[in-house]
């Protein structure tokens, strides 16, 4: 189903999930197009973003944010473009990033949106390397993480948006980065195209005495964004005084109760104390002043421009493909930033 000028498509949040999302998670329905009154403007999407948080959003626990609630459009940034406007600062043909959700059609007030113009370069990197992920990697690691040259940075789902990120910054910033990723394919990626100097598959037997000898000097700075077997590997490694921004810990995002095994407490919290660990949580755009973004937005672009960045982006056709690709990204079956092209 293409996207239609009549009515409004929008997938809501049919139930809650036990575990992983499946078929009667997200529900597909449509509606009429919403109408802009006065100091409202109409917004039509135009590629939307996907990203782990979103599984949390499905949940109804306390969180830093409202779940969203059932029958509710699913939560998400987007790119869309201006229809009609009754509000000063934006006109017809401009695309903006906004947090409208799973919908072709959304109203909005300007409130938290920003004009990206009429005719951007690369619009869906707003939502990727310019936007959110790009920007978590750098507050996170530069302003929590505080990597110096020579040292060592770790990062999981390091062909990802963030660690990608992150290990490219932690390269510029003089240190030597160690990727973990899913797979060969991957792992050869992140070294030959991101110029990691190792990346290790988390998937292999090995994995944690593949870790070690990556590390010979032990690990300075882990950027944790995954949680699981990758955490119980990095932990044995880290250095006295090692800082570890978190970000997510995705490997648990779709568990309907505690893991089975050991109790890994003593071992976390006896090496947390022990190496005498900094450990510090964030959600971006609440932890960090807004001149830290300004300052990513200057570096990032100049980064991109001069070439010591590089940016993976998969685009996925069709809106109704939203929810599949959203379990890719859950169970690490993608490969790069993840965006719906709606339009």
């Amino acid at each position: 189903m293409s996207q239609s000028s009549t009515e409004n498509r929008r997938i809501v949040l049919a139930e809650r999930p036990q575990g992983l999302p499946n078929d009667s998670t997200l529900r597909l329905e449509t509606s009429d197009i919403p109408t802009a009154g006065d100091g409202e403007m109409l917004l039509r999407t135009k590629f939307l973003s996907l990203d782990p948080y979103m599984r949390g959003r499905m949940n109804d626990a306390k969180s830093y944010a409202t779940p969203v609630e059932i029958g509710g459009v699913m939560t998400g940034q987007v790119v869309a473009e201006v229809v009609t406007s009754n509000l000063e600062g934006f006109t017809e043909g401009d695309l903006v990033l906004a947090g409208s959700g799973w919908q072709d059609y959304a109203v909005s007030d300007g409130t938290k949106i920003i004009n990206l113009g009429k005719d951007p370069a690369n619009p869906s990197w707003a939502l990727g390397i310019l936007g959110m992920p790009g920007y978590t990697a750098y507050a996170g690691l530069l302003r929590i993480g505080d990597p110096k040259p020579g040292e060592t940075v770790v990062v999981a789902a390091a062909s990802g948006p963030v660690g990608a990120t992150v290990g490219q910054i932690a390269k510029i910033k003089g240190c030597r980065i160690v990727g973990i990723a899913g797979g060969a394919e991957k792992c050869a990626h992140v070294v030959d195209n991101l110029g990691f100097d190792a990346c290790i598959d988390h998937k292999a037997d090995d994995f944690a005495e593949q870790l070690a000898a990556a590390c010979p000097d032990g690990i300075d700075v882990y950027f944790e964004n995954v949680g699981g077997k990758v955490l119980y590997g990095v932990l044995p490694l880290l250095n006295p005084f090692a800082r570890m921004p978190v970000c997510g810990v995705v490997s648990w995002y779709n568990m309907p109760n505690l893991p089975e095994g050991p109790d890994m407490g003593p071992v976390i919290m006896g090496t947390l104390l022990r190496q005498k660990v900094k450990v510090e949580g964030f959600i971006i755009f609440d932890s960090f002043p807004a001149s830290v973004y300004d300052d990513f937005r200057r570096d990032m672009t100049e980064w991109l421009k001069d070439g010591k960045v590089q940016y993976k982006e998969q685009i996925v056709d069709g809106f109704e493909n939203a929810p599949a690709a959203l379990n890719d990204v859950l169970l690490g079956r993608s490969f790069g930033k993840v965006v719906v092209k709606v339009d």
